[in-house]
């Protein structure tokens, strides 16, 4: 394998990260009153991650992306929290946990396990709370969300997506909002933070939501995801999540080969699972073969400079994907795909659904 003349660098645009922490980024489980005592004792080093997501939230951060995190664990967490993204390196720009204490005080406890109440005005409040909603040079600053599915997530970036798009307009919203059992108020603060947001950016030529990522933590199928249309991409681990983010213009070459180290020497991953990964993402058309020779060229380069972390694992992986070369165009931008939001808002979330059967 030799080393290739580098392609100019792409023009690194503005862009911004929302994270879910649950299931996202930690193994936390918030199903029982047992699973939340043991949650809230562990120390930072004592709780789990899964595997992957520290190393590609580091890559985020050396790629300049600014991350806001958004998660439904507990405020009285957060020191914790805080601390374990510490010792991972993690930067971030923001760190909203959910006001337990304060929802029950308030006797609010159809807040404590509701989600669209709590995330949806979350997320509007964040981006009404941006510097700016255009970079320098006029361009919408726009984001990729992950969560995962053991709750409402891609039911509520979907539709946080076509807020902040205008495809759902103030009483469609409202009308959702109720229909989740949303309290009043809370209601008219997501109105409220979207009327700011679309007066900020006014007509846009961009979408707001450029991709939401689902990791399958409960391995549901990628298909049950299909009614938000291709802007969704659920994922079974995080190398296809930076795979994904690659393919979209928003990380190098060089961190997918990072991620990819990472789980093989932190997570023991097999050097067959990083091909499938690819493979698996490439039959669900949502990377493209034409990527193939950069990461080639990108291994070449760290290969020249010395013998990397998973070196052969690396090239394994390159040499099962060179054949892919010959197949298939590459993916289609995420297409506008309309979500029937009020169908489905009954039973949004996957944890609710299934204590109702």
């Amino acid at each position: 394998m030799q080393a290739s003349a580098k392609a100019p660098p792409q023009e690194r645009r503005p862009f911004i990260a929302r994270w879910d922490l649950d299931k996202t980024y930690l193994r936390t489980d918030f199903d029982t009153v047992r699973d939340l005592l043991r949650t809230a004792i562990e120390r930072p080093d004592q709780k789990r991650t899964v595997p992957g997501a520290a190393a590609l939230l580091r890559e985020l951060g050396r790629a300049g992306v600014e991350t806001h995190i958004l998660s439904g664990s507990p405020e009285q967490l957060r020191g914790r929290i805080e601390e374990k993204l510490r010792l991972h390196g993690v930067r971030y720009a923001s760190l909203t946990l959910k006001p337990n204490l304060q929802n029950i005080l308030r006797l609010r406890f159809r807040a404590l396990r509701g989600q669209l109440g709590y995330k949806l005005p979350s997320l509007l409040l964040r981006r009404c709370e941006l510097r700016a909603q255009r970079d320098e040079r006029g361009r919408i600053l726009q984001e990729v969300l992950l969560g995962d599915d053991a709750e409402a997530d891609a039911f509520v970036y979907s539709l946080y997506a076509d807020v902040v798009s205008g495809a759902v307009g103030r009483d469609e919203l409202a009308e959702i909002l109720r229909r989740g059992r949303a309290y009043d108020d809370t209601v008219a603060d997501a109105l409220r933070w979207a009327s700011y947001i679309e007066q900020a950016l006014g007509a846009h030529e961009a979408p707001v939501v450029e991709r939401v990522l689902i990791h399958l933590d409960r391995q549901s199928s990628p298909a049950e995801f299909r009614i938000y249309g291709p802007r969704v991409v659920p994922f079974y681990n995080y190398l296809q999540a930076t795979l994904v983010l690659f393919e979209d213009g928003r990380l190098p070459a060089a961190s997918v080969l990072r991620v990819a180290a990472d789980l093989v020497v932190v997570h023991n991953f097999e050097r067959s699972a990083l091909a499938r990964s690819f493979l698996d993402l490439h039959r669900r058309g949502h990377v493209s073969v034409a990527k193939i020779d950069a990461l080639d060229e990108a291994l070449a380069d760290r290969l020249a400079r010395g013998r990397p972390a998973a070196a052969s694992e690396l090239v394994a992986m390159l040499e099962a994907l060179k054949p892919l070369r010959q197949l298939g165009p590459t993916p289609a931008a995420p297409a506008e795909h309309e979500v029937d939001y009020l169908a489905l808002v009954e039973h949004h979330d996957p944890r609710r659904s299934k204590r109702r059967r």
